[in-house]
């Protein structure tokens, strides 16, 4: 017993001869020393604040998404460029080698692809024009027919004159002028583009018969650059379709981000709605009938009723203390 106070007031370490200060436990060698650390580290980890919990990996990839995925078709749209650029670079720089390789002659020659160009574009136009014209003379020949019912329909009842048959030859008649409008219309156009189609050919075939030397001299540049041409206008439509993409995607997300605060509001709202109604609860529990007409209060667990009640029992309680003295004075007289 003398030891131990020795040690918890003076601090003596018997092992090492060390003191330590007042107030304080030494250690104790052995066993002793690792259940003292125990409880030191213990008392230091209760005075310092609250450590944040550590990070989750699963919570980290959510909240850190790959950007190649959050913007992937914004990715594909820029790589989409990015190559469009290249190959119109390394194309105009290729052009340029052969068509220095190949001098003047390319430049004589042009006229003639420009002419077969013409001629293609024109061909195109006059395929366009045939199917718009075939369309006209179907819808045509289709109103007139409606038209043939509609006239079987209403003389069939001589007698009389059905209005439902009357309205559908009436339609009729007017889908058969209209379609006849178009299958003209569709039959000028087609005509039209025909004797373009016509002329351009024939400005080809000449130009072949005067320009044949040099045609057949700067056809490997012409042949590079409709290669080129192709490839370009490949990539120019996958850039056309990822713009288009990006711009439905923003929409999609400018819609999302609307609707996301519609519902962010109405659950502020909610939120504060109930606020209210829980502030406001308490005085109107006070203004209740409930509590306002309630006279005596639940029974105490000695048996009587409270002194401080109602003013009616107060009342009762004051005569009760008055003959209380006489009574007891009374009962100690006999």
């Amino acid at each position: 017993m003398g030891d131990a106070e020795e040690r918890l007031v003076w601090g003596t370490n018997g092992g090492d001869g060390r003191q330590t200060p007042p107030g304080q436990l030494g250690v104790s060698p052995g066993g002793d020393e690792d259940e003292a650390g125990a409880a030191v580290s213990g008392g230091a980890c209760e005075g310092e604040e609250p450590r944040a919990p550590p990070k989750v990996v699963g919570e980290e990839e959510e909240e850190e998404l790959d950007p190649r995925i959050q913007m992937f078709p914004a990715s594909r749209l820029q790589e989409a460029r990015t190559a469009y650029r290249r190959i119109l670079s390394e194309s105009a720089r290729k052009l340029n080698a052969q068509g220095s390789q190949l001098g003047n002659c390319i430049e004589k020659a042009r006229p003639y692809y420009e002419a077969r160009r013409l001629a293609k574009e024109a061909q195109q136009e006059t395929q366009k024009a045939a199917l718009r014209y075939e369309r006209a003379v179907s819808m045509h020949n289709a109103a007139r027919e409606m038209v043939f019912v509609a006239e079987q329909g209403v003389m069939a009842d001589k007698n009389r004159l059905d209005p439902t048959w009357q309205e559908m030859l009436n339609h009729a008649t007017c889908k058969v002028n209209e379609a006849e409008e178009e299958r003209l219309r569709s039959e000028r156009e087609h005509q039209r583009v025909t004797q373009l189609c016509q002329q351009a050919e024939a400005k080809v075939q000449a130009l072949q018969k005067s320009l044949k030397r040099v045609i057949v001299k700067s056809k490997p540049y012409f042949e590079l650059k409709a290669q080129f041409n192709q490839i370009l206008e490949e990539h120019k439509a996958k850039v056309t379709a990822l713009e288009r993409l990006v711009s439905q995607a923003k929409t999609r997300y400018s819609v999302a981000l609307r609707n996301l605060e519609q519902i962010s509001e109405q659950i502020h709202a909610r939120r504060l709605q109930r606020l209210i109604v829980r502030r406001a609860s308490p005085v109107g529990a006070e203004a209740s009938p409930q509590h306002a007409g309630t006279e005596v209060g639940p029974a105490p667990s000695h048996g009587f009723s409270p002194p401080w009640g109602t003013p009616k029992r107060r009342s009762r309680v004051g005569v009760c203390c008055r003959y209380l003295p006489q009574r007891l004075q009374g009962g100690g007289r006999s």
